[in-house]
C-alpha cells in the first residue's frame, strides 16, 4: 500500500508540481525524506521571501507552484507575501508543516495552535486534515481551488507524523488521477447587449487590467481596440500587478491615476468605459470626487465574481477574459469612428546630478533586449518607468499589486526561474531591498542571472509624497541613510557596483544583462518622486 508521501508526490507530478520553493523546518523534515530526483527544491533563507518567489513564477507560468513552510513561525513570517499573492491573482499552493498529532493536544512546541486561521483572509482555502489519509485529497482540493477563478493562494496544514501512514491504492488513484478545469463563457444576451452598447457608443473608451496577461488575451484586447477605434488606459499603477496593452500601441492612452475623483476626471469625456480584466478600480490614496462623470457609464468583464460585486459603480460581466472578448468581437464588425491620437512617444531626460530615475528608466529603454521582462518595486518611479519603458509583449512586466513591499526581489528570482531564456530586470528602491534581501542568496545559489538595478534615494520618497497628498507633516521614519545595497548585495556573492553618471548606468547594465549569472547596480538618484 503507498503512503501519503508516495500518493502526495504522484498527485505533485500529475500536477506539473516538481518545483517546490522552502525554507524547512523540523516540522517538515519527513515530507523532505528520500526527495525525489525528479523534483527540485529551491531553497530560500525566509519565508515571505520564499512565497515571493512561488509567486513569481505562477504568474509567469499560469500554473500553480509549490511552497513548503515550517509551522507556525514560518507560517506567520509569509502572511505579507500571502497578501501580495492574493493581490496578484497567484495560484500559490502553500504546505505548512504541524507537530505530531499526538502532540497538539497538549501543544507541544512548535504546534501550530489553530492553524488554518492564520492565513486569513487571504487565501482561498485553509485546511488541516483530521485523518492522515486525508492529506493527499486535501492538496488535491487546494491545488484544484488554487487552479480556479479567480486564481489565487491556499495552505494545508499537515501533521509531521501523516507522511509514513499507508492508504488504500484504490482512493490514491482517485485522488491523484482526477482533472478539474473552470473556464465560465459569458452569457450570449449580456455580450450582445455590450456590443450593443459599444456601437452606439459615440466615445468609448477601455481600461486594460492584469487578467487581461493573465488569461494569455493580449491579441484580443488590440483586436477590440482596433475594430472599435478604443483608446486604452491601462489600469492603475495600485492595482495593475500586469499589463492587458501594448504600451506602444498608438491606441495607448497612458496609466490611469489610482484615486476616485482623478479617475472620474480623466473619464469624463467618455460616454463608455469598458474595464477589461481589473477591479474597478484599485483605488488609493482618497482623494475624493464622483466615481464617474454625469452621462459617462461601465461596463467590466472580469473573472472574480468579488471584484464584480465589490464594484461601486457601473454593471459586469463575470466571465473568462479571453472567452470573453472572442465572443465579443464576433458580434463587432468595425467602425466610422475616428482613431484615438497617436500617444506621443517617450524621450529621454537630460542628465542630472545626482542622476533623475526617469534618465535611468530611459537608459533602461535603450537596454532592455525585445523579450526582457520588468518586475518593479521601486514605488517612487513607478510611473517614471512606465512613461519611459513602453512595454508591449505579453508576461513583460510585475508588480506587486497588493502594495506590500517585499514582492518584487523574490518574484523576480521566481519568474526568471520559470523563463530561463528570458532576461528579467528588477527595479527595486533600496528600501523595498530590506522586506526580501535574503532573496540574494538564492539567486547565487542557483545562478539566477537576474540583474538587480536599485534605486538609491535615501529616503521613502512615495511616504513623503503621501504625506504632502494627506496633509501630514513631522512624522519620523521617512528617511533612509546609509542603506548600501551593493555591499549588502555582495555580502551574499551577488557581483554589485555603485554607479553615479549616465554613462556608467548605460555600460553596466549593458554587461549585467548579458552576463549568465545575478548582478546588481546602485545609483544614487535625487530624492523624491518622478513622474515622467
Amino acid at each position: 500500500m503507498p503512503t501519503v508521501r508516495e500518493v502526495t508526490y504522484d498527485l505533485f507530478r500529475k500536477q506539473g508540481m516538481t518545483k517546490m520553493f522552502g525554507n524547512p523546518g523540523s516540522t517538515e523534515l519527513p515530507m523532505l525524506k528520500d526527495f525525489p530526483e525528479d523534483f527540485d527544491y529551491v531553497l530560500g533563507l525566509q519565508e515571505a521571501a520564499v512565497v515571493a518567489m512561488a509567486d513569481g513564477y505562477a504568474q509567469m507560468t499560469g500554473r500553480p507552484s509549490l511552497v513548503n513552510l515550517h509551522t507556525a513561525p514560518g507560517l506567520g513570517n509569509a502572511v505579507g507575501a500571502i497578501f501580495n499573492a492574493q493581490a496578484n491573482h497567484s495560484p500559490v499552493v502553500i504546505t505548512v508543516g504541524q507537530q505530531a498529532r499526538k502532540m497538539v493536544t497538549m501543544q507541544a512546541n512548535l504546534t501550530n495552535r489553530d492553524a488554518i486561521r492564520v492565513p486569513h483572509p487571504y487565501v482561498k482555502f485553509s485546511y488541516e486534515p483530521p485523518r492522515a489519509e486525508d492529506v493527499p485529497l486535501a492538496i488535491a482540493h487546494a491545488i484544484h481551488l488554487a487552479s480556479l477563478p479567480p486564481m489565487g493562494p491556499v495552505m494545508v496544514s499537515i501533521p509531521m507524523d501523516d507522511w509514513d501512514v499507508e492508504m488504500d491504492a484504490a482512493q490514491a488513484a482517485a485522488v491523484v488521477n482526477r482533472e478539474v478545469s473552470g473556464r465560465a463563457t459569458a452569457d450570449p444576451g449580456k455580450i450582445s447587449d455590450l456590443a450593443d452598447r459599444i456601437r452606439e457608443a459615440k466615445n468609448p473608451i477601455a481600461v486594460a487590467g492584469p487578467d487581461v496577461d493573465a488569461s494569455d488575451a493580449w491579441e484580443e484586447m488590440i483586436a477590440l481596440s482596433e475594430n472599435q477605434n478604443l483608446g486604452v488606459w491601462s489600469a492603475p499603477a495600485t492595482g495593475g500587478g500586469r499589463l492587458g496593452f501594448p504600451e506602444s500601441h498608438p491606441h495607448w492612452r497612458g496609466v490611469l491615476p489610482p484615486a476616485v475623483g482623478p479617475i472620474g476626471e480623466t473619464l469624463k469625456d467618455h460616454d463608455l468605459v469598458i474595464v477589461v480584466g481589473s477591479s474597478v478600480f484599485a483605488y488609493y490614496p482618497d482623494l475624493a470626487g464622483p466615481f464617474l462623470a454625469e452621462g459617462t457609464s461601465l461596463v467590466a468583464i472580469t473573472s472574480d465574481p468579488d471584484e464584480a460585486a465589490r464594484a461601486p459603480m457601473g454593471d459586469a460581466i463575470v466571465a473568462d477574459v479571453k472567452l470573453t472578448l472572442t465572443a465579443l468581437l464576433e458580434h463587432l464588425d468595425g467602425t466610422d469612428r475616428e482613431p484615438p491620437p497617436a500617444w506621443p512617444g517617450p524621450t529621454r531626460v537630460e542628465d542630472s546630478d545626482p542622476l533623475n530615475s526617469s534618465t535611468i528608466h530611459s537608459i533602461l529603454r535603450e537596454e532592455l533586449p525585445e523579450n526582457g521582462v520588468v518586475v518593479l518595486e521601486s514605488p517612487s518611479s513607478t510611473m517614471a518607468l512606465r512613461n519611459q519603458l513602453r512595454i508591449s509583449k505579453p508576461k513583460s512586466y510585475f508588480f506587486g499589486a497588493g502594495g506590500g513591499l517585499g514582492f518584487g526581489l523574490g518574484s523576480s528570482i521566481g519568474i526568471q526561474l520559470a523563463e530561463p531564456d528570458r532576461p528579467v530586470v528588477c527595479v527595486l528602491g533600496e528600501g523595498s531591498v530590506q522586506y526580501a534581501v535574503v532573496s540574494f542568496w538564492t539567486a547565487v545559489a542557483y545562478d539566477i542571472p537576474v540583474t538587480f538595478l536599485v534605486l538609491r534615494n535615501e529616503e521613502y520618497a512615495i511616504l513623503k509624497w503621501f504625506a504632502e497628498i494627506e496633509q501630514v507633516t513631522g512624522s519620523p521614519g521617512l528617511d533612509l541613510p546609509a542603506l548600501e545595497s551593493a555591499k549588502i548585495a555582495s555580502g551574499y556573492g551577488v557581483e554589485s557596483t555603485l554607479v553615479k553618471t549616465a554613462d556608467e548606468v548605460q555600460a553596466a547594465l549593458k554587461e549585467a544583462i548579458a552576463d549568465p549569472k545575478p548582478r546588481l547596480i546602485e545609483v544614487p538618484i535625487q530624492a523624491g518622486m518622478s513622474l515622467f
